[in-house]
């Protein structure tokens, strides 16, 4: 076999998953044939140390695989973000009992098996704002039973590794990370995710009704008195490369069309292609300029030359520039731009979404501007 990083494999890899993007895009299914071959190229472990069989690969390895999935199936590549991040994370995580460390991790090597966090809940709504969770574990002879609610939990029916944000009942509750296998008696996945984009991702919302759960699985927990912070700046530069490469992705997909539409259509009041026009080849012009200052940015940010205080300005411009993108894509095409029948319209669905992950741009922005004007003040 190949290596799983080589440019050819992942071209191919970005040509088999948009084959079937719409097909999922359509059905909301989990997108389980993408996990299928990405399991057999090696990638599902990616981020998991040498010594437990993983690919051990470091922030660019990881970043090239998630832009080569993103432009074929966003849907695949949010939900393998999550992975990456997740089994990063593990690496430096003291936390975790040894043995559960090494289950989760090479169950993802040997098996495929995906893990990823559930923090967002009904009355809360994002955890990255504040607060405490309404879902609690609690104390029993047998271990811990934990009950509540979590939405937008990414990958749902994929996963077989829950990461529950919660609370114990203790009088200075542990919040943080309960570990819930999926076959654990008491789960529901109610199917509630309708999306305008991101279909696939499953991320439907679950329930846990008194499950049971060993003493051992409240991985990585502080009293609430005495928190730890979720994401450390490594981790949070992770993800501010992971995500918006994953759009940037969907932003090179819709260019990718775009030309090749340009370039196939021709009018007959025309008489040549629309590719001859100087209209479109300004157009073009300017995405690939939003698209270059993309690759540069996050080519900065892998060879370690964005700090991570910066990193939610580095999703900020990513993610604004790749909206921007597949937009003037779409006024460019007009209406074929907006049919179902051409990938573009679900292009500019799925980058759209790219606004909703955290850090959103008001906490971005606003914490920037409070740095400088208390600086300079």
């Amino acid at each position: 076999m190949s290596h799983p990083l080589s440019p050819g494999v992942l071209a191919e890899l970005t040509q088999a998953l948009a084959a079937n993007a719409e097909r999922y895009d359509r059905s909301g299914e989990f997108p389980a044939d993408n996990f299928a071959l990405l399991h057999q190229h090696r990638l599902l472990g990616l981020t998991v140390p040498e010594a437990l069989g993983g690919g051990g690969a470091d922030l660019a390895s990881a970043r090239q695989v998630i832009a080569a999935v993103g432009k074929g199936d966003p849907a695949t590549a949010l939900i393998l973000s999550m992975q990456y991040l997740q089994h990063f994370r593990l690496r430096h995580e003291t936390r975790w009992p040894d043995h559960l460390y090494q289950r989760v991790a090479r169950e993802a090597v040997v098996d495929g098996a995906l893990i990823n966090a559930f923090r967002v809940e009904p009355e809360l709504g994002s955890p990255s704002r504040g607060g405490l969770p309404a879902t609690v574990a609690r104390r029993s002879a047998e271990g811990w039973r934990l009950s509540g609610r979590k939405i937008y939990s990414t990958g749902s029916h994929g996963l077989t590794w829950y990461l529950v944000w919660a609370r114990s009942d203790d009088q200075d509750p542990l919040v943080g990370t309960y570990l819930v296998h999926k076959d654990t008696p008491g789960i529901s996945i109610v199917e509630d995710w309708d999306h305008l984009g991101m279909r696939a991702t499953c991320s439907h919302e679950v329930r846990f009704d008194d499950v049971l759960i060993p003493l051992d699985h409240a991985v990585s927990v502080s009293p609430a008195s005495a928190p730890s912070p979720e994401l450390d700046g490594s981790a949070l530069l992770w993800m501010s490369v992971l995500l918006p490469a994953l759009y940037d992705g969907v932003a090179q997909a819709a260019r990718d069309w775009l030309v090749g539409f340009l370039k196939d259509r021709t009018p007959s009041n025309l008489g040549a292609p629309l590719a001859s026009l100087a209209r479109f080849q300004d157009t073009v012009g300017r995405i690939d300029t939003l698209l270059f200052a993309n690759q540069t940015l996050l080519d900065s940010a892998v060879a370690g030359q964005v700090e991570p205080k910066h990193a939610g300005q580095l999703k900020h411009l990513v993610s604004r520039n790749a909206i921007e993108a597949v937009e003037l894509a779409i006024e460019a095409a007009g209406n074929p731009g907006l049919s179902r029948r051409n990938p573009l319209e679900r292009h500019y669905r799925d980058v759209l979404c790219s606004r909703i992950h955290t850090p959103q741009d008001d906490v971005v922005l606003g914490q920037v501007g409070r740095t400088a004007l208390l600086v300079r003040g």
